[in-house]
């Protein structure tokens, strides 16, 4: 098989662009909702978890395909979502690292002046780059975002400029989940307008009622492209200690778990003693965040089922990255925000019985979320960006279960977080403190490091992260907002 490199991608996507719908002629342009959660952990599926109640996600993964082997390309929040979006990786799209202020880790509460200076609110994505629902919309697509948008908060970077019609949502990395501050500032956005009219109501029945909305306007009217990227179970930003740290949950889905018998416990915060959440606070709590979540999704279901679109809807789910704090990723060594396993492979999902995903199949096959805008481009008949080199792969086939996945190796870089996967041989250096050599098809949890057994695989894997970091970062074209050109 030839291996399909980012060039030969590029080639390959003028071909695409020219076959159009031809691959799936017997197949409407489908409907899409695409659903992204928020730091879940990698076993946290009632399915596979008894010890979570995710009912209507268990009920995609029965009626479609569950990804096992399925990564994104960054172990944090932004980077991860602008990968995705743009089908590139992060260094190459000039999304490398957070736009996010530091100074709430501090305690610091800004003012609404100071704020309009900083970096959180003046950073985001490169104009250059072209978005999902920018292809879409030649299409007759009608594309809504509700939920994390994160990639910018001026006018020129929000939803509305890169593609999509419609927008309600935290602009941000994360916020109080019912006064939608972020460490003090508000952040629920309304298309391009800041709004505080729903202040105090839980985000993600707000995300929820946006969505609904939308289906009712388009849903069997119009091919749509929905995007729910709810901000649960992220942790809650605020600079409350006994609220951060933990995840805010209603009552209702907090009763589904067992009582917690202490909700806070003495610990510090900001170099101050503090009470904070407890350990069985955190799992409490993150589950029902997660709980409450799924019952939303079932809502979107249920009025596809009943709009007659459940058929040629293409449903796609994964979590930005890994889990932290309550989640559980089971046999995984590490969590969000470090490059081993923990922090780069999610759960995942996708669900479209028109398009031939078979249900109720486990599938193994090494993905990633890079492959989500080359996908769809390609089922859609989209004419894919000219001159843009891509950094994903069709994965038709593959989820299909008729050929092997086009992806043979990945590589990921958070500041000094280094690691790549060829193969089933992963490396990881954690800012040269920790990490190793790994043969991933017998030590999935990253326990046995093989670096002196097998010192020419290792020698061979860095040589090749190299090379990927000089073509992405060095060679590539210049992209804001971190490179300096």
């Amino acid at each position: 098989m030839i291996r399909l490199t980012p060039r030969r991608l590029a080639v390959c996507a003028v071909l695409f662009s020219m076959i159009g719908l031809s691959l799936f002629a017997d197949v409407q342009r489908p409907n899409i909702l695409l659903i992204v959660s928020d730091d879940q952990g990698y076993r946290d599926l009632g399915l596979i978890n008894p010890e979570i109640h995710t009912p209507n996600l268990d009920r995609l993964a029965t009626e479609g395909t569950r990804l096992t082997n399925f990564y994104v390309a960054w172990p944090a929040c932004t980077p991860s979502r602008a990968a995705f979006l743009t089908g590139r990786y992060p260094q190459r799209n000039g999304i490398y690292d957070m736009i996010r202020n530091e100074a709430p880790d501090y305690g610091h509460r800004y003012e609404t002046e100071e704020y309009a200076v900083t970096w959180e609110r003046i950073g985001g994505m490169d104009l250059r780059e072209i978005l999902l629902p920018a292809i879409l919309k030649p299409l007759g697509y009608k594309s809504g975002i509700y939920g994390k948008w994160d990639l910018g908060i001026h006018k020129r970077f929000l939803p509305l400029a890169r593609g999509f019609d419609d927008f309600y949502g935290l602009v941000n990395t994360g916020i109080d989940y019912y006064t939608h501050e972020r460490y003090g500032i508000h952040s629920m956005y309304r298309k391009n307008t800041r709004t505080e009219k729903d202040r105090g109501t839980y985000a993600t029945y707000l995300f929820e009622r946006e969505a609904l909305r939308f289906l009712g306007d388009y849903a069997g009217k119009e091919p749509f492209f929905l995007y729910v990227p709810f901000n649960a179970p992220h942790g809650s930003s605020s600079l409350d200690p006994k609220i951060r740290g933990s995840v805010q949950a209603p009552a209702k889905f907090q009763k589904l778990y067992p009582p917690v018998e202490k909700d806070y416990r003495k610990g510090s915060r900001y170099g101050e003693e503090a009470l904070v959440p407890s350990r069985e606070k955190r799992y409490r709590d993150y589950r029902a965040a997660v709980s409450c979540m799924d019952a939303s999704i079932g809502k979107l279901l249920r009025v596809i089922d009943e709009k007659g679109l459940t058929e040629n809807t293409l449903v796609v789910f994964f979590s930005d990255n890994g889990g932290s704090s309550g989640a559980n990723n089971g046999a995984l060594h590490g969590h969000k925000s470090e490059t081993w396993e923990g922090g780069i492979r999610v759960i995942s999902m996708i669900r479209w019985p028109a398009g031939g995903i078979p249900a109720g199949v486990v599938n193994d096959a090494f993905l990633s979320s890079l492959e989500l805008f080359p996908s769809l481009a390609a089922v859609t008949g989209a004419e894919l960006p000219k001159g843009v080199i891509l950094d994903g792969y069709d994965w038709w086939s593959t989820l299909r279960g008729e050929t092997e996945s086009p992806r043979t190796e990945m590589f990921w870089k958070r500041k000094n977080r280094l690691a790549a996967r060829v193969g089933s041989w992963k490396w990881v250096d954690m800012e040269g403190e920790s990490g190793g050599l790994f043969d991933l098809s017998k030590d999935i949890g990253e326990k046995k490091d093989l670096s002196e057994e097998r010192p020419e695989i290792l020698v061979m894997i860095k040589s090749m992260f190299d090379d990927w970091y000089q073509e992405t970062m060095i060679d590539a074209e210049p992209r804001g907002p971190f490179k300096d050109f």
